[in-house]
């Protein structure tokens, strides 16, 4: 038998050199002989210069026997001490003071508030508070002082506190703590965006655990003022997830200079713990690495085995210094004299090994089953922690892989209710995710991504969680307590007792109804708002948890007869207030044959066995008609093989790209939404360059009868900055977009009256547009640019007097309401997207954020003025939300709309300012909803989508 080989693993054997399997000849021995001469003398040189120096004197105090410096090795041992000091969560009982708590401010009595605590009752059973026991709205006052919550009581007096006590008057309304968002790029992705001011990610190379956030994080963010208006008062400012180790995030408040209680706007100043108990660190798996990073024969990684590569070499390299450095510190324990070298450190490696060391709280981006079960490997393999998956679109059909993370503790996963579609790894996400992870004994968490999306809405997200299915407990939960246990401030933050950092929110209504807003909010103690804006809305009620929610409804099921009973609001365009509250719907072969008492019908329905579906709140409206998205022209936005693709110079019809059956078109019918309006994109996907088709979402392919009902519905064009990256030939200004297209229709109205033979060319198109037969839909923001284009019309309106005036529609329109009064005189249309703008780039940087902040959001602007206003979708998955937004108009109107006007800014009001024909109730449009669909609760039980029947879902 061969011996065994002592050789290490994966080295080959190496088959000896030519030389030594030959004789050598006498001149080449000679050769040799020389050689080794020279190498002999030279290694006798070597020795003597490399020899050690001699030994120091013990009586030399400041270096050791081996030369060392004392001092040095000292520090060393010191930093020993701190390597294996283990973080613990920072205590919140038995403090008399916030850490961050700047004396000066005087403490605050808040009185006759309806509290949330954030947990249950003492002694509530785990299986009990797991279903929501105990959590409720309690009636109390809450005292603030050095920057903690000290008492919360059924009644405070004001004798029994300091005497200079400022008082807040809750008037009943909820208060709550503060929101806390676990996934923000606030103040490194500033906004309004700028190159300048762009440092979300650090790309010099896909592994950079060394960046750190907090040496970019730029206090004077407006956007760190937005959200906190909106109650988030803590943020986990994340580094992107352009690169597979990102760097060291770090969690902050929103507190910024003087004015909000610090001592000066400073980034240091803004950190949630001063002491720094935790540190913490994003990674990222899956798409986004291999895309920037990936260049075949180059550099890597170009695929997710590329990644788990990088991952575990880097984790290995950690390994290796932490072990080194565990070895150094052990033998220095016995004294430094008889080191004979300093304590291995590389700055590269040390964030890192603190994670490997369970000093550094992690959150990774990671979306798809393949990157999660990786990820989770490399948790063993190299014992790490993880605090939540983030994005974690996929995590809710794998919850046995996360529970296999080492640790103990099955990592959250930080997500969306239901952005979603805007890559492929989102686009099996769930809206029931939520729920479907809570049942599976899993945290959710939900999150912004700001400024992806506004942070100042994270509130809206957990609401929207509710609405699928969560608990009340545990949605409200997912942006307050939840998160501050896995950011380790569990005993500080996310809770209204004692002890706790005074963190806190007053809201106008329950914050997990639509359009909660803040009334007031104090961060550790202080009141951030000197005069906030406070909507007039009615007395505030606590949602009363709907467990019905929690049942993922059944369907669709077409039905070609059904009765629906219970309805208690008809809110159509036709005014139908006169009927009862409890309103009979009868549909037959998909079209409302009696809506009222409809006895005789009732009657027939039970001899023929009709379906009879009882509805407790029942709403039946109009269906919704989602404008402005790509809905029908693409599936994946990210990926160009499922998407028709840029316009560019060319002008096309969105007609001749039309596809359907798609997740969008399903899901856009599934929430009410029958109709689209869609244009080609000149380049990104909040672009529009073309003529837009109407069509029924509920459709299966372009040829099905009554598919499409606009063939060509308005001319598109873009005239937002993307203008000047958008392969146009000749234009790369604003001022040569805006030219460009003055020429044009003024050209247009040269010819109005002259034969066009190509009925399908942008010519003929604006001839029908100068005629004053087809809308004009202007993609714009700014408000320098929409008064461009007010001259622009009054140009073509007076060379065209004999027609009717030039018909305009602005989208997007951040800054419209700057023009408002200017707009209501030209009968200029505007469909906002979104409807709550914020400053994403410089054309939105002077939208409206809304109460607390300013008084009013643009829409209200708009509507003051008798704009004619609708809501357009800035991103395809908001389709889900389209009554929401237009109830979130409404509640926070404050009598600008009622209900059927606001259901007007997702329907009649769009094709009355196209000029447009709505298919409507008559034509089978119409949705039966149990609760308002204005309302978080309400949601859809049966569709019409001018189809011959009705789909109902049970």
């Amino acid at each position: 038998m061969a011996e065994k080989s002592e050789l290490p693993t994966y080295q080959a054997v190496a088959e000896a050199p030519r030389w030594r399997r030959q004789k050598p000849r006498r001149s080449r021995a000679l050769r040799f002989l020389a050689l080794g001469c020279l190498c002999f003398i030279a290694f006798a040189q070597w020795k003597q210069l490399s020899r050690p120096p001699p030994a120091v004197s013990p009586s030399s105090p400041d270096l050791t026997i081996h030369g060392l410096s004392v001092k040095r090795l000292r520090e060393n041992i010191a930093t020993c001490e701190g390597l294996r000091k283990k973080p613990q969560d920072p205590v919140g009982a038995g403090r008399e003071r916030n850490a961050r708590y700047i004396d000066g401010h005087a403490p605050t009595l808040i009185k006759n508030a309806s509290v949330w605590v954030g947990e249950p009752a003492k002694g509530t059973r785990p299986e009990d508070a797991h279903k929501g026991a105990s959590f409720k709205w309690t009636k109390a006052d809450v005292y603030l002082e050095h920057g903690l919550v000290k008492r919360v009581e059924s009644s405070i007096a004001l004798s029994a506190v300091a005497p200079h006590t400022a008082v807040f008057n809750a008037k009943g309304r909820p208060l709550t703590a503060g929101i806390i968002d676990m996934h923000s790029h606030a103040g490194v992705s500033s906004l309004p965006g700028l190159w300048g001011y762009e440092d979300t990610n650090e790309m010099a190379s896909d592994i950079t655990p060394y960046a750190r956030v907090i040496d970019s994080l730029r206090p004077t963010d407006h956007q760190i003022e937005v959200i906190k208006s909106g109650g988030v008062t803590t943020s986990l400012v994340l580094p992107g997830s352009a690169n597979n180790m990102g760097g060291e995030a770090y969690v902050i408040k929103h507190a910024v200079g003087k004015a909000d209680g610090r001592n000066e706007t400073s980034a240091t100043d803004m950190l949630a713990d001063p002491d720094r108990n935790w540190r913490f660190m994003k990674m990222a798996c899956g798409e986004n690495p291999k895309r920037v990073y990936g260049s075949p024969g180059k550099q890597g990684p170009t695929s997710r085995m590329g990644e788990s590569w990088e991952f575990r070499q880097a984790f290995e390299h950690a390994t290796k210094l932490v072990q080194e450095q565990n070895d150094w510190c052990d033998a220095a324990a016995a004294g430094a004299h008889h080191m004979r070298s300093y304590l291995p450190q590389e700055l590269r490696w040390e964030s890192l090994g603190a994670l490997l060391r369970d000093q550094v709280r992690l959150n990774t981006h990671c979306y798809t089953i393949p990157d999660l079960e990786a990820f989770v490997d490399h948790t063993n393999e190299f014992k790490f922690k993880v605090q939540a998956f983030h994005h974690a679109h996929q995590t809710y059909l794998v919850p046995e892989i996360l529970k296999r993370a080492y640790g103990g503790v099955s990592p959250a996963s930080a997500l969306f209710p239901d952005t979603m579609w805007y890559k492929v790894e989102s686009n099996t996400a769930s809206e029931y995710a939520g729920k479907i992870l809570y049942d599976n004994g899993l945290t959710p968490i939900y999150v912004s991504d700001n400024p992806v999306l506004n942070a100042q809405h994270v509130v809206f997200e957990a609401a929207q969680g509710y609405k699928y299915g969560l608990p009340y407990h545990v949605a409200l939960a997912a942006v307050t307590t939840a998160p501050a246990e896995r950011l380790g401030f569990g005993n500080r933050l996310g809770k209204v007792k004692p002890g706790f950092d005074a963190d806190i929110v007053v809201w106008d209504s329950d914050p997990l109804s639509v359009g909660a807003t803040p009334v007031q909010v104090w961060i550790d103690g202080t009141a951030q708002f000197e005069d906030p804006v406070e909507l007039k809305k009615p007395a505030a009620e606590a949602i009363v948890p709907d467990e019905s929610l929690s049942k993922v409804p059944v369907g669709p099921v077409p039905m070609d007869e059904v009765v629906f009973t219970g309805v208690s609001k008809a809110l159509l365009r036709k005014n139908v207030e006169e009927l009862s509250t409890s309103i009979v719907v009868v549909v037959s072969k998909g079209k409302v044959t009696c809506l009222g008492s409809c006895e005789s019908e009732l009657q027939v329905a039970t001899k023929s066995k009709t379906p009879v579906i009882n509805l407790k709140n029942g709403y039946l409206t109009e269906s919704f008609t989602a404008f402005g998205s790509k809905i029908g022209l693409n599936s994946i936005d990210s990926e160009k093989d499922t998407d028709n693709g840029p316009s560019g110079s060319a002008f096309t019809r969105a007609e001749d790209g039309l596809a359907l059956d798609t997740q969008k078109t399903n899901a856009s019918y599934t929430y009410g939404v029958t109709k689209a309006i869609t244009a080609p994109k000149l380049k990104g996907q909040a672009t529009h360059h073309g003529t837009s088709v109407g069509f029924l979402t509920g459709a299966i392919n372009p040829l099905g009868r009554n598919t499409v009902f606009a063939p060509d519905a308005a001319v598109h064009y873009t005239l937002d900055l993307s203008i000047k990256s958008a392969s146009q030939p000749d234009i790369s200004s604003i001022s040569g977009a805006i030219g460009a297209l003055r020429r044009k229709l003024l050209t247009a109205a040269s010819k109005r009256n002259e034969a066009i033979p190509d009925t399908y060319s942008e010519e003929f198109f604006l001839q029908r547009v100068v005629n004053g037969t087809l809308p004009l839909v202007i993609t714009v923001h700014s408000a320098d640019v929409i008064a461009a284009l007010l001259k622009v019309k009054q140009v073509v309106d007076d060379a065209t007097t004999d027609t009717p005036p030039l018909r305009l529609v602005l989208y997007g329109a951040a800054e419209a309401y700057l023009l408002a009064r200017e707009l209501a005189a030209a009968k200029v249309g505007v469909i906002l997207a979104p409807v709550f703008s914020y400053a994403v780039s410089w054309d939105h940087r002077r939208a409206l954020t809304g109460a607390p902040l300013t008084n009013g959001t643009g829409v209200d602007r708009l509507l003051e003025a008798g704009v004619l206003t609708g809501i357009g979708l800035e991103e395809d998955s908001v389709v889900r939300n389209l009554g929401l937004l237009a109830g979130t108009v409404w509640r926070n109107s404050e009598g600008r709309v009622d209900e059927r006007g606001a259901l007007a800014m997702v329907g009649g009001n769009l094709y009355e300012m196209l000029g447009a024909e709505e298919p409507g109730v008559g034509e089978g449009h119409f949705v039966v909803w149990e609760g308002s669909p204005l309302a978080i609760d309400g949601r859809v039980r049966g569709v019409g989508g001018g189809r011959g029947w009705v789909d109902v879902w049970v």
